[in-house]
């Protein structure tokens, strides 16, 4: 699934080619995503200009004087740079067409991303307005993070991968935070103290830092706009590494489930 890095590679991707440019034409080639496309979405772009692109979490923002674009990549969704006129596959569902012929495609085999539209503001859209602090926000900073963790038993990796307490640190990144930091991913929340969370808030933004840097993490199907993978999946520390030997201590990586997910540490390194 693209996460934070992957979204943030994807807007910086295409941002260059499209902002500042005005919407020729729509093609929607199947409505049914995760939510229905808006049946009217052509007449709503058409004639408008795409003023910028933002980000919010892992929802890409379009920008118009009309209303806002939101687009959600879900589980295998990427979008493309091309021409207007490139032969479509199977999966590229909608085609949005400047007006110099530069095409945008959104392709997505599994169809649960989300193409949607709102005409207020976007932050205050449901989807958006209960998400935490963007992790590489001055937001986000040991203080926030130690009073959103005090009283809670949860397991401090599911709670820095809720999007309610902060957006963007997927499974991915929150193993490589938690090793980074030296924290095992099963310590109650409620038992980390201030050093604990100065180490894992930097140890967050430098790991989706250096995944932005290196295109995202490509596991399996995840590429940018020029259609080219993710490297950080070279940079991994620990996700994926079950029974290997720890890049610091040696000691071979261990792997459990957390909240249904994968995770891994070293029980050396990872206090």
């Amino acid at each position: 699934m693209p996460e934070l890095p992957e979204v943030e590679t994807s807007r910086r991707g295409i941002s260059p080619h499209i902002e500042g440019k005005t919407f020729a034409s729509v093609v929607v080639r199947e409505s049914r995503l995760r939510w229905p496309v808006p049946a009217d979405l052509a007449a709503l772009l058409t004639g408008r200009r795409l003023r910028r692109i933002d980000r919010r979490g892992k929802y890409l923002l379009f920008d118009l004087e009309n209303g806002t674009l939101l687009i959600h990549l879900g589980m295998s969704g990427n979008l493309r740079i091309g021409r207007a006129g490139l032969a479509h596959g199977k999966h590229d569902h909608l085609d949005f067409v400047f007006d110099d012929g530069t095409l945008l495609r959104y392709n997505d085999q599994r169809k649960f991303g989300a193409v949607l539209w709102t005409s207020g503001d976007p932050h205050a859209h449901p989807l958006l307005a209960e998400l935490g602090p963007e992790p590489l926000s001055a937001d986000f900073d040991p203080a926030y993070l130690a009073g959103r963790l005090a009283g809670r038993q949860v397991p401090i990796k599911q709670l820095i991968m809720d999007s309610h307490v902060v957006v963007g640190v997927g499974n991915i990144y929150a193993n490589e935070s938690l090793f980074l930091a030296g924290i095992q991913p099963t310590r109650p929340a409620c038992g980390l103290g201030a050093d604990d969370c100065v180490r894992l808030s930097a140890a967050i933004k430098t790991v989706l830092e250096q995944a932005i840097a290196q295109g995202g993490t490509t596991l399996r199907d995840f590429t940018d706009a020029q259609g080219k993978p993710g490297y950080f999946k070279q940079s991994l520390r620990v996700y994926g590494r079950r029974g290997e030997p720890c890049l610091s201590c040696r000691e071979p990586v261990q792997h459990l489930k957390i909240g249904q997910r994968a995770s891994y540490f070293c029980p050396t390194c990872q206090q």
